[in-house]
């Protein structure tokens, strides 16, 4: 087992750690650690170069993570020595790795994103329910208040409370508490900027936008 979560620790870093949002930006001829926010997401991504290289790493960044859960159930699936009672803990520790690959990527010396889209990926494989309800917060609070970072946030903050809700497993509930926290603590520039007045919105032309 010790050996089987050390695979699932190493390929879920690795596969997070793949700077599409950098890779993406560079074949533009930008340098996304230089430009706007200069954080390699999906969002600074958009707001730099527009709506298709920005939503191609979204894809791309939540494929990370759901890829990081799921090859470890194909795995399973076809022949693969893995017994019932492991998959759980494997499929938890393949996506806190990738999340932590994502955004400490040694690729990019240890430089990276804020692991919204890689966690939202992994959690679609992992907890579909408790991922569209995330995913319900964020529209409404996004449509509301037109802020990223918050609607990021409070969909992660709300994964935790899904989780409880729906008597998932333990190993569910705490990985969902802990990538809530993670998120959070990661956005708590956005959050400082949020109380100033100075974050920017979705809709916010880039001459009139504040420091992002």
């Amino acid at each position: 087992m010790i050996v089987s979560l050390l695979l699932a620790a190493v390929v879920g870093y690795l596969l997070g750690a793949l700077p599409f949002g950098y890779l993406v930006a560079k074949a533009k001829g930008v340098n996304i650690f230089e430009v706007g926010s200069k954080n390699p997401g999906a969002t600074n991504v958009r707001r730099v170069l527009g709506h298709g290289p920005g939503n191609l790493v979204l894809l791309l960044d939540a494929a990370k993570g759901a890829l990081a859960v799921g090859w470890m159930i194909l795995l399973s699936r076809n022949g693969g020595n893995i017994a019932p009672d492991d998959l759980l803990p494997l499929e938890v520790t393949g996506l806190v790795a990738a999340m932590l690959g994502h955004s400490f990527s040694c690729f990019t010396k240890f430089k990276g994103g804020k692991s919204v889209a890689t966690g939202a990926g992994g959690f679609l494989v992992l907890f579909p329910l408790g991922m569209g309800i995330g995913f319900v917060v964020f529209s409404l609070t996004l449509a509301l208040s037109r802020y990223v970072s918050l609607a990021s946030m409070l969909g992660a903050a709300s994964l935790p409370f899904a989780a409880f809700a729906f008597k998932q497993p333990s190993p569910v509930i705490s990985l969902a508490a802990m990538a809530a926290a993670f998120v959070i603590y990661r956005h708590r520039a956005n959050l400082a900027r949020i109380r100033a007045g100075t974050e920017s919105k979705v809709g916010q032309k880039k001459t009139d936008a504040p420091h992002s």
